[in-house]
């Protein structure tokens, strides 16, 4: 198989095995007119096997995304062929319009124009939303 390199783009590398769909998915890469190259279970010393994504095209990445689906990845933006700047991630703080409540009863199921905002509960390393402290699903 060949992947050819990218002169002008983003790398999005040290993705956990598995996981490469669903960050294509939240980050609307389907919706893209240009290359993406989705590569699963390739070796890897580090994790033994990860994926990777690479865009043909420099774009602006939600971040928050990527912290969140796993803190580890490292995004790579390319320039004239180079790595011109590599990325690495944290879990955010807060996630603003990526997950939405599970729980009927809040506000954000009633009400169209407020926000999705579930803010990081550092002791227990989970999510919870900020109107109804519901836990934010898997």
């Amino acid at each position: 198989m060949k992947i050819d390199s990218i002169t002008n783009g983003i790398v999005i590398d040290h993705i956990t095995a598995g996981k490469a769909m669903q960050i294509y998915h939240m980050l609307n890469l389907d919706a893209l007119d240009c290359s993406v190259a989705l590569l699963r279970n390739v070796p890897s010393e580090k994790m033994g096997k990860k994926d990777i994504i690479k865009i043909d095209e420099e774009i602006d990445i939600n971040l928050d995304v990527l912290g969140y689906i796993n803190p580890n990845i490292t995004v790579d933006i390319i320039k004239n062929g180079v790595v011109a700047e590599k990325k690495h991630l944290a879990l955010p703080k807060e996630l603003h319009n990526i997950l939405k409540c599970k729980n009927p009863r809040c506000i954000t199921t009633t009400e169209q124009d407020i926000q999705h905002i579930f803010r990081l509960s550092p002791s227990a390393g989970v999510y919870r939303c900020i109107y109804c402290d519901t836990k934010a699903a898997d």
